[in-house]
């Protein structure tokens, strides 16, 4: 400390406003952040009042308060949000409308399994009375040859008969297999019943003892032949 009297008065003086100037500062900013939390309050209160009632300014508007730049990106996360809120909904919608069009379409295929299988037995029972309906006709004509008397020629009557049988079968498709001795043996189409001694080649039809039937390529019953050994 200096020895001169006035000077010790300056340097006393000096100390004093130092420090009413701190405490001033001091006091100023703790009046600044008493309006800072005093605002931040209001715009809490504010932001739950607005969430609240659904009115007033969005979050994008509150930010922009304090920062344009981040308000910018709030306002494009809103924007982004309901964009896919909107494609939620929309996805939702095609898919309850797929749901209803597949279960119309399982509704529709199970009616028309339904009704193609009512239309094949149909097919199938028309197809069966046709047939039986000829038939009966051949089995009329066997009956009055039969009714014949014993001495009677029936030949010639029986004969027409069974071309008249044979050409319901061919209506029907149906091919008699009755292979000419010395063709090749079939094992799709014949039934080897034996090997016998012939003069028709080896490992040939030698004679046929039942004939077969086949309809549209498939074989109803083979026939039943005999092959020949050779000489």
């Amino acid at each position: 400390m200096s020895d001169d009297p006035a000077e010790s008065v300056t340097d006393a003086n000096a100390d004093a406003e130092t420090d009413a100037a701190s405490d001033a500062a001091a006091q100023t900013a703790e009046d600044a952040a008493t309006d800072a939390d005093g605002e931040a309050s209001s715009a809490e209160s504010a932001a739950e009042q607005s969430g609240a009632t659904g009115d007033g300014p969005t979050v994008a508007d509150r930010v922009a308060e304090y920062d344009d730049d981040l308000a910018a990106e709030v306002a494009a996360l809103e924007t982004r949000v309901a964009d896919l809120e909107a494609e939620r909904d929309e996805a939702e919608a095609r898919a309850e409308d797929l749901e209803s069009r597949l279960k119309r379409t399982q509704a529709d295929f199970q009616n028309y399994k339904k009704r193609a299988k009512k239309r094949q037995s149909q097919i199938k029972d028309r197809a069966t009375e046709d047939f039986v309906e000829r038939v009966v006709t051949v089995r009329d004509n066997l009956v009055r040859a039969l009714d014949q008397d014993d001495d009677a020629d029936i030949r010639g009557g029986l004969e027409s008969t069974l071309k008249e049988f044979d050409r319901i079968l061919e209506d029907e498709n149906v091919e008699v297999i009755d292979p000419e001795p010395g063709t090749d043996v079939d094992p799709n189409r014949h039934e080897v019943m034996m090997r016998v001694d012939s003069d028709q080649p080896a490992d040939t039809v030698a004679d046929v003892f039942q004939p077969g039937y086949e309809m549209a390529d498939k074989v109803i019953r083979a026939a039943q032949i005999t092959v020949s050994k050779g000489e």
